[in-house]
C-alpha cells in the first residue's frame, strides 16, 4: 500500500475535545505495523480532496457545525470520496452533519450531506444536556467490543434503514433512543469524545482493517488497557 492520506476535515472549526487526535492515532497505529501514513488537514474555504483514503470529521458549536454544513455542500469532494469507497469517521456535530438533516439549539433546519441515514433534533424542552462519560456495547460490527469516550450534546439521532447502530448504551446517552452512533458502508459516525480512536483501539483498527483490506495484527498497548479500564471505573462509579 502506498502512503495512507488522512484528511483532517476543517479542524478549525470542527476539533472540540481534542477531536483532531484521531487522524494522529491512525497515523501512528499504521506506522507501528510498517506502513506509511501523513495527516492531509483540509481548512476552512479550502477545497475538500476526493482522493483520499480516510476523512476525519470532529465536534464543534451550532455556529462552526453550520458553517462547516455549508462548506462541505458546497466543496463535494467529500461526497464523492465516499462514492470511490473512502472511509469517513465522523465526531458529534460531524455525525449531524453526515445525516440527512439536524436542527440547531435555534430551531432551523440544516440539511445535511446524507452520508449517514440518520435525522438529529434537539431534545425535548426540559430534557438535559447529554454531559458524561458514555459507555455501549459495541455491536456486531465491533465483534461486541466496548466503546467508552465522553459526551457533550443537545441532540437526540434517530437511525433510519439505511444505518445501523455502532453500539448499545450501557451508561450515557448516546443517540438518546438506547442506541450509540450510527454506521452506512464504511462511513461511521459516534458521539465519543476522548479523542475516540485513542479510547477505542478496536474502532482505530475497523477502520484501519478497511483501508488496508485484510485484518491487522493487535498492538500491544497496556497503557491503553489502563486507560479504558479506568474510564470504565469511572463510568460504573456514576452509575452506582
Amino acid at each position: 500500500m502506498s502512503t495512507a492520506r488522512i484528511g483532517l476535515i476543517l479542524p478549525e472549526v470542527l476539533g472540540t475535545y481534542g477531536d483532531s487526535g484521531n487522524a494522529h492515532v491512525l497515523c501512528k497505529r499504521l506506522e507501528w505495523r510498517g506502513y506509511d501514513a501523513e495527516v492531509v488537514p483540509v481548512l476552512l474555504g479550502e477545497p475538500v480532496p476526493h482522493g483520499l483514503d480516510i476523512y476525519l470529521l470532529g465536534g464543534g458549536e451550532d455556529g462552526a457545525q453550520a458553517l462547516a454544513t455549508e462548506h462541505l455542500r458546497k466543496h463535494i469532494g467529500l461526497g464523492k470520496a465516499v462514492e470511490n469507497g473512502a472511509i469517513v469517521l465522523a465526531i458529534c456535530a460531524g455525525l449531524q452533519v453526515l445525516g440527512t438533516r439536524f436542527r440547531g439549539s435555534d430551531g432551523v433546519d440544516h440539511e445535511g450531506l446524507g452520508l449517514l441515514d440518520v435525522v438529529t433534533e434537539p431534545g425535548e424542552p426540559g430534557t438535559p444536556r447529554a454531559v458524561s462519560e458514555l459507555v455501549a456495547e459495541g455491536g456486531a460490527i465491533l465483534g461486541g467490543e466496548a466503546l467508552t469516550g465522553f459526551e457533550n450534546h443537545q441532540g437526540r439521532t434517530k437511525l433510519g434503514e439505511g444505518s445501523i447502530p455502532l453500539g448499545r448504551v450501557v451508561s450515557g446517552t448516546g443517540n438518546g433512543d438506547g442506541t450509540e452512533g450510527a454506521v452506512t458502508g464504511h462511513v461511521v459516525g459516534t458521539y465519543l469524545h476522548g479523542p475516540a480512536l485513542a479510547r477505542n483501539p478496536a474502532l482505530a483498527d475497523l477502520l484501519l482493517t478497511w483501508l488496508v483490506g485484510h485484518e491487522l495484527e493487535p498492538l500491544d498497548m497496556p497503557e491503553v488497557d489502563k486507560l479504558r479500564a479506568e474510564r470504565f471505573a469511572a463510568a460504573k462509579r456514576r452509575r452506582s
